[in-house]
């Protein structure tokens, strides 16, 4: 098996400097290139075509939710995953982020085990976008007033189950919280998790979570 090939991009080139050491002493894993910038980054995935981007978000010249929504919107580069790298004040521009295309979201100050193991996870094709994460970006929306969530996507095709799968996805539960909640088995939460993927042309859990903010089945306040 191949390693998974990761793009670091910040603007800080001391921290730049600690996630390639970080990156490339680990096993599996080989940095392909670095970025400086949101411009950069979209250059560098075009010429490297890397598995994995690490994007900051306040980068100059271009930030790192524009040049995820042109990686990811891209039909050249729509296979990268995208991880943004963030501090928690920071989650209104995640949420963005999360639309435009990314796989998910890091705390800058994560420790490293779990960064590495982030970006395995996420190279798998999984979703990065852990329960606990999600209510916090929940509540975090919850403080903002001017926040005004109004239904923009429809949901022809999906079953009542389905919806009732994709609100507890958007409420931030686990699978395993929602096979509880349904009482259900876990085969069954991931076969509907499955359909509601393909049926909202959805490319992972996190842009599940979106869809249910975007249809109304899940609002913040």
């Amino acid at each position: 098996m191949s390693d998974v090939r990761v793009l670091i991009a910040d603007d800080q080139q001391l921290l730049r400097a600690s996630f390639a050491v970080l990156v490339g002493n680990a096993g599996g894993l080989e940095v392909v290139g670095e970025a400086g910038d949101g411009r950069e980054a979209v250059e560098q995935v075009r010429a490297l075509r890397p598995d994995v981007v690490l994007m900051d978000i306040r980068m100059p010249e271009m930030d790192g939710i524009e040049a995820t929504e042109q990686i990811c919107g891209s039909p050249d580069t729509a296979d990268v995953k995208v991880i943004i790298l963030t501090t928690f004040d920071l989650d209104a521009y995640v949420f963005s982020a999360l639309r435009a295309g990314a796989s998910g979201f890091l705390l800058k100050d994560t420790p490293p085990g779990d960064l590495l193991a982030a970006i395995r996870v996420v190279a798998d094709g999984e979703a990065l976008l852990a329960p606990t994460i999600t209510r916090r970006l929940i509540a975090e929306f919850a403080k903002r007033p001017e926040q005004r969530w109004r239904p923009t996507r429809r949901l022809d095709g999906i079953t009542a189950r389905e919806r009732e799968v994709l609100t507890l996805v958007g409420q931030g539960l686990s699978n395993q919280e929602i096979a509880e909640q349904l009482v259900v088995s876990m085969a069954t939460v991931k076969t509907h998790i499955g359909q509601l993927l393909a049926k909202l042309h959805a490319r992972d859990r996190a842009q599940l979570v979106i869809a249910a903010y975007e249809s109304g089945l899940v609002s913040v306040g």
